[in-house]
């Protein structure tokens, strides 16, 4: 625990492309003049799902972390239709370009969880003159055959009616939507040639790739693949024993390396 122990949160609604968007922002009291970081959920997260990771990281770091739950997800609104399949790519350009001229944020550093991972490549990628770290945990560069499978097996345990209302409790009636949008949206033939093998390169900051050594939905080819075609530098930071959510797993480690990682930025 740092010296930093004193936060404030706010709770706020702002208008994205396609609705209103819900955000959470935790300040270190005293402390604004440091890069504020910004978070990309999962495809079933949404910001309480966060859980206390980025007030711990708030309060670690002493910056700003900032949260929000993306068009279709948690008490934002929901999104008519299904997700197109460049939806990883176009997130650079709809709620996060939303999120960042609305806070009037001028540079950054960006973490994204699983899918949020790759949304966080295409956001650094895009914005490169603006973010001056990437960060994923868990994210996938491509669609493996242990991605496919896990979400195979995710569809099976998700029959279950209680399932499904477990995240109703984070999402509402938009439970069944999102449960749509991640499983069907991999699954989909049209989806199996993604990459971020094309835009990682574009990404010129420095970049931290956070992956568990047991990720069910994904190998360390990922990151490993990450960090040799990133135009920037690079650390890998491969969490032994560890499963898809490395945050909620081993809190205190990752926020550690993150902490070491940010330390010099400002």
């Amino acid at each position: 625990m740092t010296e930093i122990q004193k936060l404030e949160t706010k709770d706020l609604w702002i208008t994205g492309l396609h609705g209103k968007l819900f955000v959470k922002v935790w300040s270190p009291l005293g402390h604004h003049d440091r890069l504020p970081i910004i978070l990309l959920h999962d495809s079933l997260g949404s910001v309480e799902l966060w859980r206390g990771f980025p007030e711990a990281l708030s309060i670690a770091t002493g910056r700003q972390v900032i949260a929000y739950d993306r068009t279709g997800f948690g008490q934002s609104d929901e999104f008519n239709g299904k997700l197109a399949s460049d939806f990883v790519t176009t997130e650079a350009t709809g709620d996060f370009a939303a999120i960042k001229q609305h806070l009037h944020i001028d540079r950054f550093i960006i973490f994204g969880h699983s899918v949020g991972g790759g949304m966080a490549v295409n956001c650094a990628a895009y914005f490169s003159n603006a973010c001056a770290a990437l960060i994923t945990e868990s994210a996938q560069a491509f669609v493996e055959d242990r991605t496919v499978q896990g979400i195979k097996q995710a569809k099976e345990l998700f029959k279950d009616p209680l399932q499904v209302n477990r995240l109703g409790k984070y999402h509402g009636n938009k439970a069944q939507w999102v449960l749509d949008a991640w499983i069907e949206t991999w699954l989909d033939p049209e989806f199996a040639t993604w990459s971020l093998k094309s835009v990682i390169p574009l990404v010129k900051c420095p970049a931290l790739f956070i992956h568990g050594s047991d990720d069910e939905y994904g190998s360390t080819q990922h990151p490993e693949l990450l960090a040799s075609l990133t135009g920037g530098s690079s650390r890998l930071a491969i969490m032994p024993q560890t499963r898809h959510v490395p945050h909620r797993e081993r809190e205190s480690d990752v926020i550690q390396v993150i902490k070491d990682f940010v330390l010099r930025l400002d």
